[in-house]
């Protein structure tokens, strides 16, 4: 011990040796404890001079080769005793393996470096990549996400044996057509940059990461890239001071643990002829190190860029380098002439042993630092999934949110309104199939789809444009897949002639998937032939900065309002957009589609259970398949296919997967999404009251025992009547054949009413049911008893206090504003019939498959259009309408019902009589009893139907939750009642309850 403190007494006296500019905030790494000193002091001591030098040099390391240059990378490493190695492609098991072998192998541990700038996915597959720092750059006020995502990377880092990122990149790019730096920056503001730069680079070193600024002393003002040649910087000092170095400056008085230097050659600094900046003295020690004081280690950019290696050999730009101030030399090509030349200089006197024992220790403290003094090898066993946690899929979502920029929003059109005016057609440019933009637009209402590339035939261009003619808004989400200005971008002539074409017709929404920079090369300036054809001329622009899923959800997401805007441009293209345009958008409470983690769910444990619940449910067959859509917050959290629509094809449909968007029949779910929703809205206008009585608005039913019914009774199914009444038996005679003026086999004027394919009703038969209704017995006693009879009426009343056709009045009022497009009734006049799970097979009254009509006898023989049941539609479309429920009547930004009406409609009616019900919806019995979630509030409220299907709402702030439930239960017959005894239904909603307690684990 008394050896390790003289030591340490050594290395405090050289960190508290500065001059007057020394870095402010000492870099954490070269604050050890006393173990950490210790082991740097023995490690040190045991080394020879040469190891030393060693220390300083790391080699470039590939783990997707074979295993003849493994073996020479590990020979190369051993040999040297090589100090740290920088990773490129490959992927993370793969380098695992590697860096355990070469760690193995190592007599003092290896640090291990990547270029990370955007997460561990730059080099390797099957791992997290983040935006790039010019989207980011992009986001206001939003710097806690950006030490996060450094904090998250540090994180991984650590898991995957890395110690070392060259990030972040600090250089202001104020030249829009520099090919190595760009995208790269955070942008051409030296404040913007330097703030973001430091929340990053805090994040990654408070969590035990290593950083380095590049490319010293600033690289984003040049058209050339290092990687080939000798970019010059022909700025002055002053200039330099002034905007180049002022990131440096700031971040390396913050802490900085490490600098890269760049190959420039820059003549105010140096003025040795094609001397890049990693060779010269000047820059590296007098300005680096002793002008700015920096104390961390300083990093070469790679030793075998043009930039270098265009004037100077390997193994003697090595030696510059080393002579030059350089701590450690990255990606030396050639490590034995660069080993020996260094050896070479320090016995001519050109550098000291002690200069290079100073430098080897800073290595040996960060090696320490970083936790090589207690070397583990990297575990395999779930390496990957522990790379890619939800908390990085969640991070990723909300850096991308909070970097959408909107360049233009002509007359507040974004985001999307009134719904039910616009006919949309979405045009994805360069893109050969449906997009993620696409597929997201098209869950908030109906799209259709085109695609164009600049391969597209002149016919085909020819017929979507004549087909674009019938459409009054247009989404042009244009795709492109380079982001470099060498290559224009991916910007192909033709790609812009589309664009511009689209915009001339001043419906387009156009959303540029690229490099901010390309915007100029879709503006043209007014004063030419055909000013109408620049992009200024769509009537709004969407800036997401670059093509992933990521931008492509959420910027369609942006479009039709679950999310808002406040993105500013982080550079200046041109005159019209310019540094900091960015028009603010407010969302307006459309569903936004994201991932439990962003409610506060645990996902996985959410996933488990579900995955688990319905997975017994096909196997027990009480389902052959189902869709699961659930929300919290107004935030789809949960959507998942399962299962088939049939078990097998026996009786005629193909056990097709069941898809999310496939059309289920409701069954009597229907009463509560038609009409109970017409009702609350008829409430609202005052047409129809409550506490009226059924002749009010039914004067069929004058002086039937039904007249004096009152509303409020009859929908808490506590009027007396009937439960139900098969309508159909009375069709029948005795011998099984039809009665005169029911049936035919065959269409007709007589008989249009299509029950099956096959089977058609008398057109005036729908009458005989209402008379039959009318004179039906009523219970004796005034109790609950769940009843269909009312809400076959309600279309009449619908009918009598508006005007409208049931289905007409539905679509009008709700389903086409609400976005609800596949909401319908008798499907098939729209929808292909194997997108429908069929039902029953019937084989007593249609004697056939039910698939693409409604299942429930009476509705069916009222054409298919009933209150009670009916509806067929996506577990998405009819989610909107519930959470327009839970949003106590609004959606959209519009207002459909009152607060109060839906309040009223949603709350028990007669609790003191025992009766669960609210008006129409069902409510949690009153000691549960498996109707509604165990979990459930009591403010919470939804409806089941006889095929299988379930809604529910809880508004209550602890939950907020929404839920669908679709299926086909009653496939092949009605007697599979296991949905109902295995309670699948609420079991499921109620893991939901269950993660929302467990929170985020």
């Amino acid at each position: 011990m008394p050896f390790c403190r003289s030591i340490l007494f050594g290395i405090v006296s050289v960190l508290i040796f500065s001059t007057a500019f020394a870095q402010t905030t000492t870099p954490t790494f070269l604050q050890l404890n006393a173990r950490q000193n210790c082991w740097v002091d023995s490690i040190f001591t045991n080394m020879s001079p040469d190891d030393r030098i060693a220390q300083l040099i790391m080699v470039a390391g590939y783990s997707n080769r074979k295993p003849a240059y493994e073996d020479s990378l590990l020979t190369l490493v051993r040999t040297n005793k090589l100090g740290g190695v920088v990773m490129f492609q490959g992927g993370p098991v793969r380098q695992a393996r590697l860096t355990n072998r070469l760690q193995a192998i190592s007599p003092v541990p290896l640090l291990i470096a990547m270029d990370a700038e955007w997460g561990i996915a730059m080099r390797l597959d099957s791992t997290v990549r983040y935006p790039y720092q010019m989207t980011l750059g992009a986001m206001q006020g939003n710097d806690t996400l950006l030490y996060q995502m450094g904090k998250n990377l540090a994180w991984q880092a650590r898991r995957l044996g890395m110690h070392v990122n060259f990030a972040p990149t600090v250089d202001v790019n104020n030249n829009p057509n520099n090919p190595v730096i760009n995208f790269r920056s955070f942008g051409e503001d030296k404040y913007a940059v330097t703030r973001k730069a430091l929340a990053y680079m805090r994040g990654m070193q408070d969590n035990q990461l290593l950083t380095s600024l590049k490319h010293f002393p600033g690289h984003g003002d040049t058209g050339t890239d290092s990687h080939y040649d000798l970019p010059l910087i022909g700025k002055s000092r002053a200039q330099l001071d002034s905007l180049e170095l002022y990131p440096f400056r700031q971040l390396i008085n913050a802490g900085a643990a490490g600098v890269m230097v760049a190959h420039l050659s820059i003549p105010a600094l140096d003025t040795t002829r094609n001397r890049p900046s990693t060779l010269s003295p000047a820059i590296v020690t007098n300005l680096l190190k002793n002008e700015l004081g920096f104390k961390g280690l300083v990093f070469s950019d790679a030793m075998n860029m043009k930039g270098v290696t265009k004037f100077y050999a390997s193994g003697q730009a090595d030696e510059l380098g080393i002579e030059a101030g350089m701590d450690v030399l990255e990606f030396t090509e050639n490590v034995p002439a660069a080993l020996a030349q260094i050896k070479l200089a320090v016995s001519l006197g050109r550098i000291s042993q002690a200069s290079l024992d100073e430098r080897c220790l800073k290595v040996l403290r960060a090696k320490a630092w970083v936790g090589l003094d207690q070397y583990k090898p990297i575990v395999l066993d779930n390496l990957v999934s522990d790379l890619n946690p939800p908390k990085d899929d969640l991070l990723n979502r909300k850096l991308t949110e909070a970097s959408l920029t909107v360049l233009k929003n002509e007359g507040g059109l974004l985001p999307l309104q009134r719904l039910d005016t616009l006919r949309i057609a979405s045009v994805a440019i360069e893109s050969d199939k449906i997009t993620a933009f696409q597929q997201m637009a098209g869950n908030y209402t109906q799209v259709d789809h085109f695609k164009l590339t600049s391969k597209t035939p002149d016919s085909t261009l020819a017929a979507i444009r004549d087909s674009l003619k019938n459409y009054n808004l247009i989404l042009v989400d244009v795709h492109l897949n380079n982001i470099r200005p060498t290559a224009k971008y991916g910007m192909q002539p033709r790609t812009a002639a589309l664009v511009s074409e689209l915009v001339a017709t001043k419906k387009a929404v156009v959303t540029v998937f690229g490099n901010p920079y390309v915007l100029d090369k879709l503006t043209f300036p007014m004063d030419t032939a055909q000013p109408s054809r620049s992009i200024e001329q769509a009537r709004a622009i969407v800036m997401p900065y670059q093509l992933t899923n990521y931008t492509e959800e959420l910027s369609a997401q942006l479009i039709f309002g679950a999310i808002g805007a406040s993105g500013k441009l982080p550079v200046t293209v041109n005159q019209r957009f310019r540094l900091g345009d960015g028009v603010q958008v407010q969302p307006n409470g459309r569903m936004k589609y994201t991932i439990p983690e962003e409610a506060g769910v645990d996902g996985r444990f959410l996933t488990q259970q579900i995955d688990s619940l319905v997975n017994v449910g096909i196997t027990e067959q009480a389902f052959p398949g189902c869709v699961v859509q659930l929300a919290k917050d107004g935030k789809v959290i949960f959507r998942k296919a399962y299962g088939t629509h049939t078990y097998d094809a026996s009786l005629g449909a193909e056990p097709k997967p069941t898809q999310v968007d496939d059309l289920f029949d409701m069954a009597s779910v229907t009463k509560v999404s038609t009409s109970t929703p017409a009702l609350m809205r008829l409430v609202d206008e005052g047409k129809f009251n409550l506490n009226g009585k059924m002749v009010d608005y039914l004067p069929f039913l004058k002086k039937s025992n039904k007249a004096d019914l009152v509303w409020r009774d009859v929908l808490t199914h506590q009027a007396r009547l009937k439960a139900s009444i098969a309508f159909w038996t009375d069709t029948k005679n005795p011998d099984g054949s039809w009665k005169p003026k029911t049936f035919k086999f065959e269409e007709s004027g007589r008989y249009p009413i299509e029950i099956t394919d096959s089977l058609y009703e008398f057109r005036k038969y729908p009458t005989t049911i209402f008379e039959q209704l009318r004179d039906s017995p009523l219970n004796p006693k005034k109790e609950y008893v769940y009843s269909d009879l009312s809400f076959m009426l309600y279309p009449q009343v619908v009918k009598r206090l508006t005007g409208e056709n049931f289905e007409d009045y539905l679509k009008t009022t709700f389903y086409q504003p609400l976005g609800a497009s596949t909401l319908t009734f008798n499907p098939l006049r729209f929808y292909m019939r194997n997108q429908i799970p069929p039902t029953e097979y019937d084989s007593l009254f249609r004697k056939t498959l039910v698939w693409g009509h409604v299942h429930d006898e009476t509705a069916a023989m009222l054409d298919g259009v009933s209150g009670h049941a009916g509806l067929f539609g996506t577990a998405n479309d009819l989610m909107k309408v519930y959470e327009m429920y839970r949003q106590k009547g609004s959606y959209g930004g519009q207002r459909f019902i009152s607060t109060k009406t839906v309040e009223e409609f949603t709350r028990y009616q007669f609790p003191e009589l025992g009766n669960r019900r609210g008006l129409a919806f069902d409510k949690p019995s009153f000691k549960y009893s498996g109707n509604a979630p165990q979990s459930a509030t009591k403010a919470s409220y939804g409806h089941s139907g006889f095929t299988g299907t379930f809604v529910w709402v809880d508004p209550d702030p602890a939950y907020n939750l929404t839920y669908v439930f679709l299926s086909n239960r009653v496939y092949p017959n009605r007697s599979h009642n296991k949905i109902i005894t295995l309670n699948t239904r609420t079991n499921i909603v109620e893991a939901l309850y269950q993660a929302t307690k467990r929170g985020i684990q």
